[in-house]
């Protein structure tokens, strides 16, 4: 039940103690915890940036709906997709799992001449919306892994994706932000959500059964 219990503590922060940080250690179990997270075919088909630097998150500022957040946290995670899949990176990544498992190059040949004839054809807006899924996995479990060390998170699509992209040069590195993660710890007196009764669906018209 302790996974349960986490995700009943959390809560989508909506203002930061900006005296307060959350240690280098907890910031890699978080990112830890989305690099490991499951993608389509194996592929990871994107990066988490972190920044901390207080002067390069007032940059990203003049891009974000709740600015008061994004300034006054302890860090931001971007999590950034690829723009595109192409054969090079496909086989990257095989040639490395491939190196890892101690098998020959090639040895999933016909499984990536697979995803080549997919992918690579597909229109643009397609072939990114596919990656871009593959984010929300990753952001899932590392606002899992921060409520389970009791570090505030809130998820973020209420942004300017151009500023983002624009600030952290992502063009050059082939990358469009799709969402982000403000982390670090409530200013609880101005946090106006905490005291709430946390709301979800009831369970009988969550789920769905056959």
């Amino acid at each position: 039940m302790a996974l349960l219990e986490d995700l009943n503590w959390r809560h989508a922060v909506k203002a930061y103690d900006s005296t307060k940080k959350v240690s280098k250690e907890n910031i890699d179990k978080i990112v830890e915890a989305a690099r490991l997270a499951p993608s389509s075919s194996g592929l990871q088909p994107f990066n988490v940036i972190v920044v901390e630097n207080q002067e390069l998150k007032e940059k990203l500022v003049k891009g974000a709906l709740n600015p008061e957040c994004m300034r006054d946290c302890s860090h931001v995670l971007i999590f950034a997709a690829w723009d595109r899949y192409t054969a090079e990176r496909i086989d990257k990544v095989y040639d490395f799992t491939t190196d890892e498992r101690g098998l020959e190059r090639g040895r999933f040949g016909s499984y990536t001449d697979m995803l080549k004839k997919i992918y690579l054809d597909q229109p643009a807006e397609e072939n990114f919306a596919h990656i871009a899924r593959q984010t929300y996995i990753a952001l899932g479990l590392a606002l899992g892994q921060a409520a389970e060390l009791r570090v505030d998170s809130t998820p973020v699509e209420g942004f300017d994706n151009s500023v983002v992209d624009e600030v952290l040069e992502l063009k050059n590195l082939g990358l469009k932000s799709v969402s982000l993660m403000y982390v670090g710890y409530a200013d609880t007196p101005s946090d106006w959500i905490a005291p709430m009764k946390k709301v979800r669906t009831p369970t009988e018209e969550f789920v769905i059964e056959f």
